[in-house]
């Protein structure tokens, strides 16, 4: 009998996979498409089957959007996953890396590594996001953790806001006094035009292997979203995994911010949006989410680049338009133990 329910759960996870990929696929083609300059489906299908053509359109799709787009994949990807870490490991619904201070953190530390380090290449400015990124997590755990007895989700997402203020704040006046403000924007206005290959190169190892390790983890992050003393009583090593999903955090979200700048809400939104169709297990949340955060990284970009055509809307104005309607839907609710 467990072994047919199981078969079946695992049945039904296959097929959610299957039309999610399938949906992704459909947009991110039509992302490839559209724009200032219309594309076919066969100047697509040539540019990434036959390296040998060159030329008119090919260098457009292999040059501009096909980066951009798959940079696109990958910060929503990242964000997804790392948001859906985060409310499973804390237990709060309204957990996301931009609203609990990790963006905030990653984006300070990139404008500290642009004036006192002003020739370190792409790698050393991902490294710095990711110091960023667990300074800004430490600082709100620290908040949230001084009075135990009243540590709640909406307590975690005052902290955040609190300590992405202060970053913020830090960022802001790091790139006014070095006049640097130009080079601070161009990182941090949360896009991802002018995405080139060798950025690809250096994030993709980073986010890729941290979404299977957080797959490969999802069993333990079940429990734990669960209850602690449940995961306990289970003989699960909860300090050790808690320090591997906060690394995962960590590198997901310092990974994006390197990219695009500080995004929020997609994290919030979209495990959220998963939980209705793949219920509360983690082994299927996380992979679901992956997919489902790259899907509307790519929707949203698309948008931003043909909402005001030629011109081009910021993609985090965008995500925030969306964002944050289902930010105070869930606040509205009321915030319950996932």
């Amino acid at each position: 009998m467990k072994n047919a329910m199981t078969a079946k759960y695992f049945q039904a996870f296959l097929i959610k996979l299957v039309l999610m990929l399938l949906l992704f696929v459909v947009v991110f083609v039509i992302a490839i498409m559209v724009g200032a300059k219309s594309i076919s489906l066969s100047d697509i299908w040539n540019a990434i089957v036959h390296p040998q053509i060159t030329g008119g359109d090919i260098s457009i799709i292999r040059e501009l959007r096909l980066p951009r787009e798959i940079g696109g994949v990958l910060v929503g990807a990242a964000l997804a996953v790392a948001g859906a870490i985060m409310q499973g490991l804390t237990r709060n619904p309204l957990a996301d890396p931009g609203l609990l201070g990790l963006s905030s953190g990653a984006n300070a530390a990139l404008a500290i590594a642009l004036v006192f380090l002003p020739g370190v290449g792409y790698f050393g400015i991902m490294i710095a996001c990711f110091i960023g990124a667990a300074i800004g997590m430490l600082l709100v755990f620290g908040l949230t953790a001084l009075r135990k007895r009243t540590m709640s989700p909406l307590r975690m997402v005052l902290a955040g806001a609190a300590v992405s203020a202060l970053l913020s704040a830090v960022a802001d006046g790091v790139s006014l006094q070095f006049k640097i403000s130009k080079s601070v924007s161009m990182w941090t206005s949360g896009g991802l035009i002018g995405t080139t290959w060798g950025q690809i190169q250096s994030i993709t190892p980073v986010i890729i292997i941290c979404i299977v390790i957080a797959i490969l983890c999802s069993r333990q992050l079940t429990i734990l979203s669960l209850n602690e003393s449940t995961a306990v009583g289970l003989g699960l090593q909860t300090y050790q995994i808690k320090m591997i999903l906060f690394v995962l955090i960590t590198l997901l979200a310092g990974a994006s911010v390197a990219l695009v700048g500080n995004l929020a809400f997609i994290g919030l939104m979209i495990p959220h949006l998963v939980r209705m169709i793949a219920g509360t297990d983690y082994r299927t949340i996380l992979p679901l989410s992956a997919i489902a955060g790259a899907t509307f990284m790519v929707f949203a970009d698309t948008l931003a680049r043909m909402i005001n055509a030629p011109f081009e809307t910021p993609i985090s104005a965008i995500i925030a338009i969306i964002g944050l309607p289902f930010f105070l839907l869930i606040v509205r609710k009321g915030v319950r133990s996932l």
